[in-house]
């Protein structure tokens, strides 16, 4: 099965072009969804159809489907809700604050990663497609499987153990009930549905697609965005260059564009140099509809497969080279000054500007000392010395 995710700053068509490549995968013959995390839902607009929760066939072979956050709340977070509103309860807490309050911050985002989980397992699809929301959000929605992770393996053990032990104690000193087997299950399963998002998301079958329009804000915004991408693990196959103005000889202000666009373009090219660039023209007008989609996808590829899986190797992976152990991982447009390594036990932390990423190491390095890092070819590489036995 291929998933793909279209992300980029809010505005640049990013539902629109999503939504053609969906169509075009359908016309080939593959049975494709197109999936909407993005709380501000469009793609139902863009495919001139009403959409819902459960996939509504948009035309042979193509669906669509927006995440609906509050069943899937109802769903996953039940649980633990309840024990969150009885906490605040015995806090003095109104019953409507308490409602409000325990609909933690970001739960959309996770809740929209479990759906694209549900959507995979069934088996159905050949392609899914995912129209994420913009740039910042969909960075902060795929860091978080490996997160709450890391959280699980090192810290939740610990927690669930002390609680057990002094649970009792500990609800009669702070006035309220300690979380029960329950809520830690409920915990538990969120975060193993989670690990099973990360491991479909980096797999050979996945990646992501940066959309844009060819103006220096929006450039700089996804060149952070592929950076950030391949820190976090995820592949990048492609940039689309939208609404590329056409040249109009004689209309002086459309020319200005045409050479403002033109030396942006010049930019695109040489800041993704090894990914392939699409450019999508400046239509006369809005594309809406299943054939209007399709047809601006079929001239955005000209004659290419939409959905081709990512080529190049892995944004993480771990090399032999003589004595050492390598491991590498995907940077592209990074400086080794804009880089921060730091070891920790068995993880290794990676900072790119606010970015951070806690990589647990393979085991294979976890005995060896490390023997130096370096930053070249946009790509970090971080050698460890083998024991010499």
């Amino acid at each position: 099965m291929r998933v793909l995710l279209f992300t980029g700053k809010g505005g640049v068509g990013k539902s629109t072009v999503a939504a053609g490549t969906a169509a075009a995968a359908a016309r080939s013959g593959r049975r494709t969804l197109v999936l909407s995390t993005d709380a501000a839902h469009s793609l139902g607009d863009v495919y001139g159809v009403p959409a819902g929760p459960e996939p509504t066939e948009v035309a042979e072979r193509l669906f669509v489907a927006q995440v609906d956050a509050q069943r899937r709340f109802e769903q996953s977070w039940a649980q633990i809700q309840e024990y969150l509103r009885g906490v605040l309860d015995v806090a003095g807490v109104d019953p409507v604050a308490a409602e409000e309050l325990t609909v933690l911050p970001g739960a959309e985002e996770v809740l929209a990663l479990l759906e694209l989980r549900a959507q995979a397992r069934q088996g159905q699809w050949d392609v899914i497609v995912v129209d994420c929301a913009p740039t910042a959000e969909t960075l902060r929605l795929l860091a978080l499987p490996e997160a709450l992770g890391w959280y699980m393996t090192r810290v939740f053990p610990v927690q669930r153990r002390m609680v057990r032990t002094l649970g009792p104690v500990l609800g009669r000193a702070a006035g309220v009930p300690m979380p029960g087997d329950p809520v830690f299950g409920a915990v538990e399963d969120l975060l193993r549905e989670l690990g099973e998002v990360r491991e479909l998301l980096t797999g050979p079958g996945a990646s992501v697609r940066l959309v844009l329009t060819p103006e220096r804000v929006v450039l700089a915004e996804a060149r952070r965005s592929w950076t950030t991408l391949s820190l976090l693990g995820y592949a990048v196959d492609g940039v689309v260059a939208n609404r590329v103005f056409p040249g109009a000889e004689g209309d002086e202000w459309r020319e200005g564009w045409v050479r403002a666009q033109a030396e942006v373009l010049r930019d695109l090219e040489r800041s993704f140099d090894g990914l392939p660039v699409w450019r999508a023209a400046y239509r006369a007008e809005e594309p809406v509809g299943e054939q209007a989609v399709a047809a601006m996808a079929l001239d955005l590829y000209a004659g290419q497969d939409p959905v081709a899986p990512p080529a190049g190797r892995a944004p993480f992976r771990v090399e032999r080279s003589g004595a050492h152990l390598v491991m590498t991982v995907r940077l592209p447009l990074v400086g080794p000054k804009e880089v921060e390594l730091a070891r920790r036990g068995d993880d290794l932390l990676v900072t790119v500007g606010s970015y951070r990423r806690v990589l647990s190491l393979p085991s294979a390095v976890h005995a060896l000392p490390l023997a130096g890092a370096r930053v070249e070819g946009g790509n970090l590489q971080v050698r460890f010395e083998e024991k010499v036995t």
